[in-house]
């Protein structure tokens, strides 16, 4: 089982870039949109989901497919989702609206507030509180201690304290500085916060957030009103799924909201000079740190290769989000989801991005399946260098071809042609390639309007 809480690493790590804002009117926005949504629904890539837009001013939301599966109730901007990784921006706006109020410091090591026993091992370099809200930490993607009673609950028995036994053991194998994609980094911020107040994270959300933008539905502990809007949570085989608790690590993914909520927290990133949170939000979407291996970062933000869109997206055990803002060009799109396809999600909020921002984006096309013979199978097996360090390794299994990307999980490819596979998990193909003699001797992977080549190696 798949234990994200984050869906910063996205499928062959491709950046959204949205480039500049072309003119869009507001009543066009559910004929732009609703091509791509029902596309979803109507492919069984999700159950249901809602779309947020605001742009110019203006505010709307669109639901699409169900909030339980058979009984036909279209979700809305009040429908309750867990929003997964994209509580590590609450998390990295919290970080600035305390530094502005002088609570904290940037570059304060994260030792400074911790307990005595959680003390990180490795003096010689210091994680900052920058490090960690910039996925510059050194620190790992998962705390390598989680061992869950419940699997389908996998973090509710994941203490504090079990986090601390974790860090202060911990040898850095990167220094700070690098971007990893870290969920305990930002777990360990959101503790490091919630010690230097003095209080629970969920009352620094309430504090620095929700009550200052009137966010009145983003909460991680729900009240009965709230779990009657709850979307019913699916998988990626559209089983139903279970709720996830993330009491240790809450910080990094462990709050739930609506889509009129989640528009209200975009407006106020985008409208600095007009909103309580302003200066917050300005300084937490800021570049802060321009990593050698990986995007610009601000704090928790990700910075597109645009320069000019500030994005993040999330996923936990039964949903997937996706969150993009534009400040100069007035423009934010929200998407919520009650389906554990994170990957498909993020890549449809950014196709709904560049839609907003005027850009002509083709349609995703429905591939159907071919059966191919094993002994072609076996053929494709091996490993294809994009370039040195990043490859795709190829491999023949029960349930057929299976394809990892360096650093991401194993993903199965379906047959279309005897040479052309599709992933179902994202919008991307593979195109197998043959010498002169008739031996596989590349792979050409297609994603987002870009063809790469993979040469095979031995």
């Amino acid at each position: 089982m798949k234990l994200a809480i984050a869906a910063g690493k996205m499928l062959f790590a491709l950046m959204p870039i949205f480039l500049a804002v072309n003119s869009i009117n507001a009543a066009d926005y559910k004929s732009k949109i609703d091509p791509f949504a029902n596309f979803l629904v109507e492919n069984d890539d999700v159950v249901g989901l809602t779309v947020g837009v605001y742009k110019n001013g203006e505010r709307q939301v669109l639901g699409y497919g169900e909030i339980k599966k058979g009984d036909g109730q279209i979700p809305n901007g009040q429908t309750v989702y867990e929003i997964g990784s994209i509580t590590k921006v609450f998390t990295g706006t919290i970080l600035a609206d305390m530094v502005l109020k002088g609570e904290v410091q940037l570059e304060d090591p994260a030792d400074k507030y911790l307990p005595e026993e959680a003390k990180l091992n490795d003096t010689d370099h210091p994680i900052t509180l920058l490090d960690l809200a910039t996925q510059t930490s050194g620190l790992p993607y998962m705390p390598d201690n989680l061992s869950p009673k419940d699997p389908f609950n996998p973090y509710a028995d994941y203490t504090a304290d079990k986090m601390y036994d974790f860090i202060k053991d911990y040898k850095l194998t990167r220094l700070p500085g690098n971007y990893e994609y870290s969920n305990l980094g930002m777990g360990l911020l959101g503790q490091v916060l919630s010690l230097k107040a003095g209080k629970p994270y969920e009352e620094l959300l309430l504090e620095h957030i929700c009550q200052p933008l009137k966010l009145n539905d983003t909460r991680i502990t729900l009240t009965e009103e709230m779990k009657s809007r709850l979307a019913v949570p699916y998988d990626l085989s559209l089983n139903q799924a279970s709720n996830w608790d993330i009491p240790g690590m809450a910080g990094a993914g462990a709050i739930r909201s609506t889509c009129d909520d989640m528009l209200k927290f975009a407006e106020a990133s985008i409208k600095y000079k007009e909103q309580p949170l302003g200066q917050a939000s300005e300084m937490a979407q800021k570049v802060q740190r321009t990593p050698p291996n990986g995007p610009a970062m601000g704090l928790a933000w990700h910075i597109a290769a645009d320069g000019i869109t500030r994005w993040h997206n999330g996923g936990t055990g039964g949903y997937s989000s996706f969150m993009a803002v534009m400040p100069d060009s007035d423009l934010a799109v929200v998407v919520l989801c009650n389906t554990a396809n994170a990957n498909k999600v993020t890549e449809f909020g950014e196709n709904i991005t560049r839609v907003m921002a005027g850009k002509d984006v083709p349609l995703p096309v429905k591939r159907e399946v071919v059966k191919v013979s094993p002994d072609i199978l076996r053929t494709y097996v091996g490993v294809y260098q994009f370039v040195p360090g990043m490859t795709m390794t190829v491999t023949l299994e029960e349930d057929g071809l299976m394809a990892q990307v360096t650093g991401q999980p194993k993903f199965p490819v379906f047959a279309e042609s005897e040479t052309d596979f599709f992933f179902k998990i994202a919008d991307a193909q593979i195109t197998f390639t043959k010498d002169e003699t008739g031996k596989v001797n590349a792979l050409q992977l297609h994603q987002g309007g870009i063809t790469q080549t993979a040469n095979k190696i031995e």
